[in-house]
């Protein structure tokens, strides 16, 4: 799945949007986003200018926006926003720079209503830099919103 579809899933743009490319999806079980990280990311002007690190929240984001993906995707019919609930045991074990593709692995631990409880896991080159459980609810658009 490219950005084109992944942006009709999300409500997330640019310079926000972190997932390039979903490649593995199984429906209300697993997805497995990708992150071309580059120079040009607007965080690295003050993520440290002279030793440019992707901040470990925004990764978490990267994980947390894959499992938005594979939650929207298991429920076509469910159009809204993902809003986070919770984040536990987050760990961070390597920095993440200019050049690395970052894979997130994100697979549904639980799922009730709108709640669904993600494990994700970032990689580099099979290298895991991060890891965390992460809660989110979906919040469908109701017609007369904005």
């Amino acid at each position: 799945m490219e950005t084109k579809e992944i942006i009709k899933l999300l409500p997330h743009r640019f310079p926000f949007l972190l997932v390039d490319r979903i490649v593995e999806f199984e429906p209300g079980k697993r997805a497995v986003g990708i992150k071309n990280v580059t120079y040009n990311e607007p965080f690295f002007e003050g993520h440290f200018p002279h030793t440019p690190i992707m901040p470990g929240v925004l990764i978490i984001e990267a994980m947390a926006q894959t499992g938005g993906v594979l939650a929207f995707k298991t429920f076509p019919e469910k159009r809204g926003s993902v809003f986070f609930l919770g984040i536990d045991n987050a760990r961070f074990r390597r920095p993440v720079i200019p050049g690395d593709q970052l894979k997130m692995v994100v697979e549904v631990l639980k799922q009730k209503m709108d709640i669904w409880i993600f494990e994700g896991k970032a990689y580099v080159n099979d290298e895991i830099v991060a890891e965390a459980k992460i809660m989110a609810m979906l919040k469908e658009e109701k017609e007369n919103e904005p």
